[in-house]
């Protein structure tokens, strides 16, 4: 039996047993319990593959195979509940594009940034780019993705501005780093390939970095920057 063959087999024990005893007990009859009158050390022969009906399977094998099944099965459910887009009715071309990059952006593939121009909830205007990857980790976008709260750009963002009181603050983030005096304007180096992103409209975004201005009814101007990092994890 080769490799490929093995693994499948395996698979499909892991399967159908909750545990390896289960397995083991399966391959024990009736008439090994009657001669050997102990289940213990039935188990035991099938286990080193001097009894049984079917396949030999070791117990560290099996034990490694139903915890990386395990995994990749939490794994999954965990995906699908942190999409906070799943399952939306989603009309603005914005918050599709937020939708489109969000799974990116959560398993490291993309590193998007966001610009925002609009009115706060006190009618100023503020703008300001969010590193969108590092804001999905530390709040619920369910919010914003249902309608219920629109995204605008915070003081604690890689850049805020407000241009009535003219309140100018920038941060790094675990992400990015901001390079604020920079003659031409603002940079931001993603972290984890050192490459730099340059957001002035008149200028190439950088490498690997792509800039897409968004039509959209909730702000005055919108833009997200997309980062693919070519560094191998």
């Amino acid at each position: 039996m080769d490799q490929e063959e093995g693994s499948t087999t395996v698979d499909n024990i892991v399967t159908q047993f909750n545990t390896y005893e289960d397995f083991l007990d399966s391959q024990v009859t009736t008439l090994d319990l009657y001669y050997l009158q102990d289940e213990g050390l039935a188990r035991q022969l099938v286990e080193l593959g001097y009894r049984g009906t079917g396949e030999v399977v070791k117990r560290e094998d099996f034990e490694a195979r139903k915890a990386a099944i395990e995994i990749a099965r939490l794994a999954e459910r965990t995906q699908k509940k942190t999409l906070a887009s799943a399952g939306k009715d989603i009309h603005d071309n914005f918050l599709k594009a937020l939708a489109v990059r969000e799974e990116d952006n959560r398993s490291g593939i993309v590193s998007s940034v966001i610009f925002i121009r609009d009115r706060n909830s006190h009618g100023q205007e503020v703008s300001g780019y969010i590193d969108y990857a590092h804001r999905l980790k530390i709040e619920d976008f369910e919010v914003y993705f249902s309608g219920k709260k629109r995204l605008l750009p915070r003081p604690t963002d890689m850049s805020f501005y407000n241009w009535d009181s003219h309140v100018a603050v920038w941060n790094s983030t675990p992400n990015y780093e901001v390079i604020a005096d920079n003659p031409e304007g603002l940079l931001f180096k993603y972290k984890r390939d050192r490459k730099v992103l340059n957001v002035d409209p008149k200028a190439q975004p950088g490498d690997n970095s792509t800039r897409t201005p968004i039509q959209t009814e909730l702000y005055i101007q919108a833009v997200i920057f997309d980062h693919v990092s070519r560094r191998k994890t």
